[in-house]
């Protein structure tokens, strides 16, 4: 069984001229101990396709699929009690800009203690003991003394190294992680990359790396989901892809790395869409 399973998503927001389809069809599963990549440009819909998981979007979106289960539960039908329940404990995300998402007015050892108070209930002593592990498996160097540090008093990849160790509190089960290398610098991401990986191996968590980096996905992923435009335009096996891409959309990505380029410039989407038949929706999987 599955440990995410998801079937024609669909994401729609309100807005003064009508609806906005930003998710469109989008099925995927991610198993056990799996890694699956999501890639595609900025504004593809991979982003709003895991918030919609986490059930983070805001009012104005409407979110409906097929299936979407998690280890079994369905989670369109959780009420929001149900789902609190779930997130931050069994799924966990990490968010782009790590110093946007971590609270400037708390402590970085408050942040982390207020996950383990909510979801498993542990008294102070206890909490405390745990930040400070969690901080040192992350690679924060002074562990006891960094719970006192704000966010504005840590650097970017420390920030990011904070967001990782609350979504490992509480060991989940799944983990979604959000370009989590972006605006850090190449050994920092590096170091970010080779943690979750270390992270997602001793803890035998499914994650879903999503990026837009062909890198990344060549280093950390098993199974990859292409998407354009809201829609999944390919699924296949990290190798697989990279090797022998089917869809055209997948194809200018990787046409457009400098390492492929063949020619004085590098070629564009168009290039590949002369016919249009994608961007009409069709799609291989």
């Amino acid at each position: 069984m599955a440990l995410l399973e998801i079937e024609n998503l669909v994401v729609e927001f309100q807005t003064t001229t009508g609806m906005f389809r930003a998710v469109d069809g989008v099925s995927l599963k991610v198993h056990e101990r799996e890694v699956l990549a999501i890639v595609g440009e900025s504004g593809s819909g991979k982003s709003v396709s895991m918030l919609a998981v986490m059930g983070l979007l805001p009012w104005t979106a409407k979110v409906t699929a097929d299936k979407m289960t998690f280890n079994g539960r369905d989670l369109l039908k959780l009420s929001d009690a149900e789902r609190r329940k779930i997130v931050g404990k069994d799924i966990a995300m990490i968010f782009q800009e790590p110093i946007a998402s971590l609270n400037p007015c708390y402590t970085v050892g408050f942040q982390i203690e207020e996950v383990l108070r909510f979801h498993l209930g542990m008294g102070r002593s206890q909490r405390r003991a745990r930040a400070i592990e969690l901080l040192k498996a992350v690679g924060i160097p002074n562990p006891a003394e960094r719970l006192d540090s704000f966010p504005h008093q840590m650097s970017g990849g420390q920030c990011q190294r904070v967001m990782i160790a609350m979504a490992i509190a509480c060991n989940p089960k799944l983990l979604i992680a959000d370009e989590p290398t972006t605006a850090l610098d190449v050994t920092i991401q590096k170091q970010i990359l080779d943690l979750l990986v270390k992270l997602q191996d001793e803890h035998g968590m499914g994650m879903i790396m999503i990026t837009h980096n062909m890198g990344v996905v060549a280093e950390t992923a098993d199974r990859v989901v292409v998407q354009y435009k809201g829609r999944k335009m390919e699924e296949a096996d990290v190798l697989s892809l990279f090797e022998n891409p089917r869809s055209n959309y997948t194809k200018a990505l990787l046409s457009a790395l400098p390492d492929n380029a063949t020619g004085d410039r590098l070629p564009t989407i168009a290039d590949y869409f002369k016919d249009g038949s994608e961007i009409a929706g069709a799609a291989v999987s």
